[in-house]
């Protein structure tokens, strides 16, 4: 895929888990815009040492006085993962907010859109990975019931919007994104740290994640651009591996010399085997093997527990 250089980019969300390292690479070689209501103060200074700029945006009523006129592309990455049962805003904010990025940037040359893998319906056989074809219905997580609703909501909003103002668009489905700013392996190495029991689904009942690098999703977002059309082209974005979790705790357990306690259960973080084929014909494949950028994360992350 060819590289992004040059252009002028916003980007949702830019001190998000996923987005801001994707948005700092980006802007070393481009003018990247970062959006977001920044009630951390922090975080935007954060994005603003790292080469972004930066507006205070509310998506759910934005004022773009203080962004660009036009912009090449939009990655629109924000998200309200809260929990609590208010699904009125969950869908707000998910779904209402993408049809005000669309339609404000609608001249832009694509958008990538990012959307999850618990969008999907239970599949009926965990031994096969989850197509863009299957069905949707959702499977809430118990850290955040309103998620997966409001981004399926997300997504009819997401496909309306490509198609009334012809904006070209890919809608991907993302899994287990993870790096030195955090992610899944991440979460599981301090539960791990805090003696927490890790709740999971039971065997072939959904424990396999396929978790993706932030190195290797920096890579694959310029195909991914490339593939946006309208209609919305749709696309699972994870690794190329899929991992039981219990395994990938224990791995983690072993390399930092704690025990990890997992229990299977029907109310334990429900994850996906994602069927890779799309995302590499369109994007290529991954270069970062979940063990290898799990090493990293923990170097980067907890050296002093690496001796």
């Amino acid at each position: 895929m060819s590289k992004i250089e040059g252009k002028r980019i916003l980007i949702t969300g830019p001190a998000g888990q996923i987005a801001f390292p994707l948005a700092a690479r980006l802007a070393k070689d481009n003018e990247v815009f970062g959006v977001a209501r920044f009630s951390d103060e922090a975080t935007r200074e954060r994005c603003e040492a790292a080469g972004i700029k930066t507006a205070a945006v509310d998506l759910v009523s934005p004022d773009w006085s203080k962004t660009p006129e036009s912009v090449d592309f939009v990655l629109h990455l924000a998200a309200a993962i809260v929990p609590g049962e208010d699904y009125d805003t969950s869908i707000e904010i998910n779904a209402g907010g993408t049809g005000h990025v669309m339609s404000r940037y609608r001249d832009a040359k694509a958008c990538l859109m990012m959307s999850t893998c618990g969008v999907y319906a239970a599949p009926r056989d965990y031994s096969v990975g989850v197509l863009e074809s299957d069905p949707l219905g959702g499977t809430p997580q118990p850290y955040a019931p309103t998620y997966c609703v409001s981004k399926i909501s997300q997504e009819a909003v997401g496909k309306f919007a490509a198609l009334e103002f012809g904006l070209p668009t890919t809608i991907a489905r993302m899994n287990a994104a993870y790096g030195d700013n955090g992610g899944f392996p991440a979460m599981v190495v301090n539960m791990i740290l805090g003696d927490v029991t890790i709740p999971v689904m039971p065997p072939d009942a959904g424990d396999i994640c396929t978790p993706i690098h932030e190195d290797d999703i920096y890579d694959q977002t310029s195909g991914l651009l490339e593939a946006a059309g309208v209609p919305a082209t749709i696309v699972n974005w994870g690794g190329d591996e899929g991992v039981p979790v219990p395994d990938l705790v224990a791995y983690i357990a072993k390399k930092i010399g704690r025990e990890g306690k997992v229990v299977a259960g029907p109310d334990g973080i429900h994850q996906y085997w994602l069927d890779p084929a799309k995302r590499i014909k369109l994007a290529g494949a991954c270069k970062v093997t979940w063990q290898e950028g799990v090493d990293r994360m923990i170097a980067a992350r907890h050296p002093e527990l690496l001796g």
